[in-house]
């Protein structure tokens, strides 16, 4: 697998930190009362067209320019009625057009996905919103209990739930890092799968490497669905869970869980016990 340089990225201290700074603030308030997951016949509209403009031209762009490849379309086809019945989706955080590919790789589901309320309160936050964002409340536990809600009925409707276990975006970066055990709690609480994604690189072409500057291209692996283990308790369910659907995600990416290493300067004191 073509390893890319990454140097040159200031990787956050923690590995599921933040290095991209997010200047515009809009001011929104994403308390108990905000809509994290918005049904208004205006949204609705809204969102319509810009499925549309997705498909005839921000995908093509998008694609061309990431190199995107995608494998595993059959395991869609295959699993098909698990897939409509809900589902929940995980996969390494590599890029700020990542989740484009994931798009393009899934075709016509329409996901969520939540983000980082930063990241919609940001200039590109109506976008995000659009195509399927939810931001995380963060220290509002009434505005966490309803987000909860939210995400847990848009689940049980038969929705496809997008999560970036690893926390945040780190461009290029080839390590799988830690897991948040959001997916899985989320997975056990609505007896819902785990599909696992995955993005590898590949050497550009000398085109892309002298006019796009770019390190490496992006092949898009879909996986098979991964279920809770019934014999555990509700704890380990969610350990067992976490564990499995990131060694799957390794997997995909080419990668051997064993040694899937981190450089030692970063801190691993938010990784949970398996690694």
């Amino acid at each position: 697998m073509f390893d890319p340089k990454t140097t040159k990225y200031p990787y956050a201290e923690y590995t599921d930190g933040h290095y991209i700074k997010v200047t515009k603030n809009k001011g929104i308030e994403f308390d108990k009362d905000y809509p994290f997951i918005d049904n208004s016949k205006w949204y609705k509209f809204k969102r319509f067209w810009l499925r549309i403009f997705l498909r005839l031209i921000v995908l093509p762009v998008s694609n061309t320019r990431l190199g995107i490849r995608v494998k595993g379309r059959k395991n869609l086809k295959k699993h098909k009625d698990v897939i409509n019945n809900g589902i929940i989706s995980v996969c390494n955080h590599v890029h700020y057009w990542d989740y484009l590919g994931i798009l393009h790789g899934i075709r016509y589901h329409k996901p969520k996905f939540l983000a980082w309320a930063s990241n919609i309160n940001g200039g590109l936050g109506g976008i995000m919103r659009l195509v399927g964002g939810i931001p995380i409340p963060e220290k509002d536990i009434r505005a966490s209990i309803n987000f909860s809600k939210a995400v847990g009925k848009h689940l049980e409707e038969g929705g496809w739930l997008h999560i970036y276990s690893e926390g945040s975006m780190w461009e290029y970066y080839k390590p799988i890092r830690p897991f948040k055990k959001g997916a899985a709690t989320y997975a056990c609480k609505h007896n819902k799968p785990i599909l696992p994604l995955a993005f590898r690189y590949r050497k550009p072409n000398w085109i892309r490497r002298v006019i796009f500057r770019q390190i490496a291209c992006f092949n898009l692996y879909i996986g098979e669905p991964i279920y809770k283990d019934d014999n555990l308790d509700k704890f380990d369910q969610i350990e067992d869970l976490t564990r499995r659907s990131h060694e799957e995600v390794c997997k995909l990416a080419g990668i051997d869980p064993k040694e899937n290493i981190y450089e030692p300067i970063y801190n691993d004191s938010k990784k949970i016990n398996y690694y």
